[in-house]
């Protein structure tokens, strides 16, 4: 996908899709993104949302190549890329895309913003299976570079490689997922540190903000540089990794135990009865997050480490 001059169709004209849409826009000038939703005040709806989401370019020239529609059929005609982010909703996604199918062009490839639901199982009534991935984003993806490409075992070769060749292209990090897994990667390690987190809070180890405050002094600068692996095998000396887990093994087999006990014990389950005092923490911390100062700082950050 060398040839950036796509046509793009977003399905869904949610935050997500608007963020998407965002992108498309601003990184590929050539490109013309249409977006489909049912909703009857579509055009409207984007025109006052959208250009909260465009940094740094031109908004008229980037609305100027935007295309609503409002049947399925008409959206997809002429599309390069379909990109869904309907509802988190397996029903839904399984349902949509033989429709999707039947009416897109036979050489288009199709993509799922999904934050769970692997392709394998979205795809289970098309008919051909090969053109369908997920490329996962880390909210919002008009601002952080990572996408997931996690393909089912049914996903053509061609299909990857023409995903990864796109979002390289306008400069975001496509990782390709080897195997489905429940939440992918990103989720997975976020929702355990975060799991991590919330047992802490609950046992009065910690509070809210300063739990907050360990994680953005330490961790957070440190894994915009190096991930865990390579952040624990320089901790290692010459000897790497493997002299790492030999000198403080034994101390990071004692924090798993230990975790595992305490989430055990504090029965650290979704919807378990310490979330109530979580979340109470957290609203009197923070209220209402300004997410504009937040974006704005994480750009200035991944612009400082390459990763524009």
């Amino acid at each position: 996908m060398a040839d950036l001059a796509h046509n793009i169709t977003l399905v869904g004209a949610g935050t997500i899709g608007l963020s998407f849409a965002a992108l498309h826009l601003t990184k590929n000038p050539s490109c013309k993104v249409t977006i489909y939703d049912t909703r009857p005040d579509l055009q409207a709806y984007v025109k006052q949302h959208l250009p909260g989401y465009l940094i740094d370019t031109d908004h008229d020239a980037c609305l100027a190549r935007l295309i609503f529609a409002n049947d399925l059929q008409d959206a997809v005609k002429d599309a390069t890329v379909v990109q869904e982010q309907g509802p988190e909703n397996a029903d839904f996604k399984v349902s949509i895309w033989p429709q999707i199918e039947q009416h897109a062009p036979a050489n288009a490839i199709f993509w799922s913003s999904t934050s769970g639901i692997p392709a394998s199982v979205q795809g289970a009534q098309m008919h051909d299976t090969s053109r369908l991935v997920v490329v996962h984003p880390y909210n919002p993806p008009h601002i952080m570079p990572l996408l997931e490409v996690v393909p089912s075992s049914q996903t053509s070769q061609v299909v990857v490689d023409r995903t990864v060749s796109y979002w390289r292209a306008l400069g975001r990090t496509p990782v390709v997922v080897k195997k489905e897994c429940t939440g992918f990667v990103a989720n997975r390690l976020a929702f355990a540190l975060f799991r991590e987190a919330c047992s802490l809070v609950s046992q009065g180890v910690v509070d809210v903000k300063d739990l907050d405050e360990i994680v953005q002094a330490s961790m957070g600068p440190r894994w915009s540089v190096a991930g865990p692996f390579k952040s624990y095998h320089a901790g290692g000396g010459e000897g790497g990794l493997a002299s790492f887990m030999e000198k403080i093994g034994g101390t990071v087999q004692e924090c798993w135990e230990a975790s595992e006990d305490d989430v055990r014990k504090g029965a650290i389950t979704v919807g378990g009865v310490w979330q109530g005092d979580v979340c109470r923490q957290t609203d009197e911390a923070y209220g209402v997050v300004a997410t504009a100062e937040r974006d704005e700082k994480t750009r200035k950050v991944l612009a400082a480490v390459g990763r524009t």
